[in-house]
């Protein structure tokens, strides 16, 4: 999935019968820094999907589909990335997709999808929860699970595959976040989506020292967003506990720096008790204070392992990241990662 293309890729030409025609605003949109993984634009129309099929279970994610007309059928794929994040961006003719257990037990279940359409419309089904996606909405959609889905004509879509791991340390387990519309109507889903949009524009051109940047902060809008979901969600469905578990994430990496951070303040702003949202926690055996400081000695690690920060003392990035007392860090820090901070930067930089 890694490409080091630098120039604007263009949309396929068209064609004599039915072409892939994005909106305007879709191709102002798209125009893509990223690899050409298959276009049908110089594939016979008998051959056009049967490759299509191929490149997308290969790139994409494992399926069947079914396309509404096979000899007019046309699209395009495109891959990237940013950091451990990867991106495919593919526009199509209309199609219905399924993916079944079948396919899971032959994919990989490291990643989840975040999807971001760009133009036309797609219609998926997962875990009981229906989401219509138009242009500028997103939603998560877990591989692991089976799913269904329909492309309208003209579908322009950008998916993210995140490494499962980085999500679900900022979201808990996310089976019941899949499959809801995050629509651009709030500041938080508007500031993801809008991201999103612009993110195809840049990914080539990108250094890795930005790209490591990046990375995290895409990571934390999607948290964001899927939290604010969840949370409007709550007058059509009980406040789960996994809806509490997202917000308890999101409010601990929104003031990791604060030194004064505790379980009382964690517990207050996600509107719960200490004792409701320790129990809560407990479903993934862990506790406020045990998430705090899991995720500032993650984020003091990044720190180390980064070389642009090698001019930062150990007791910098600890204190910048809401420590107060060395030897309590340093003793931490051992017990996560099986060696002191300075002895782990020294490491790394070998």
């Amino acid at each position: 999935m890694r490409s080091t293309h630098r120039g604007p890729i263009d949309h396929a030409r068209a064609a004599p019968n039915r072409p892939v025609r994005p909106s305007s605003s879709a191709i102002r949109t798209c125009e893509v820094h990223v690899k050409t993984v298959f276009s049908t634009e110089n594939v016979h129309p008998r051959d056009r999907f049967d490759f299509w099929h191929d490149a997308a279970r290969k790139d994409v994610v494992d399926h069947e589909s079914t396309p509404g007309c096979r000899d007019t059928f046309q699209a395009r794929l495109r891959a990237g990335t940013v950091g451990a994040i990867g991106l495919v961006s593919f526009q199509n003719s209309d199609m219905s997709v399924t993916h079944t257990r079948r396919h899971i037990a032959h994919g990989n279940a490291d990643e989840l999808l975040i999807c971001r359409q760009f133009g036309g419309r797609i219609a998926l089904e997962q875990d009981g929860r229906h989401v219509v996606l138009g242009a500028g909405d997103i939603t998560l959609i877990d591989p692991a699970l089976p799913y269904e889905g329909r492309f309208s004509e003209a579908s322009d879509i950008l998916l993210l595959k995140v490494p499962r791991q980085l999500m679900e340390a900022r979201l808990g387990k996310t089976r019941e976040m899949t499959a809801r519309a995050i629509t651009p109507s709030t500041a938080e889903n508007s500031l993801l989506s809008a991201s999103l949009a612009m993110l195809p524009h840049h990914t080539g051109d990108l250094s890795s020292a930005a790209e490591a940047l990046l990375e995290p902060h895409l990571l934390d809008l999607i948290t964001l967003a899927v939290g604010r979901t969840m949370a409007q969600d709550r007058v059509r469905t009980s406040r789960s506990r996994s809806l509490v578990r997202v917000e308890l994430r999101a409010v601990v990496e929104a003031h990791l720096a604060d030194r004064t951070l505790d379980a009382g303040s964690v517990a207050s702003a996600a509107g719960v008790s200490v004792r409701y949202a320790n129990a809560v926690l407990a479903d993934e055996n862990t506790s406020i204070v045990q998430l705090i400081q899991a995720r500032r000695l993650a984020r003091c690690r990044q720190a180390l392992e980064d070389p642009r920060q090698r001019g930062r003392t150990v007791s910098e990035i600890a204190f910048g990241w809401g420590f107060s007392d060395m030897t309590h860090f340093g003793r931490r820090f051992k017990a996560a990662y099986g060696v002191l901070p300075s002895a782990y930067r020294r490491r790394v930089g070998q």
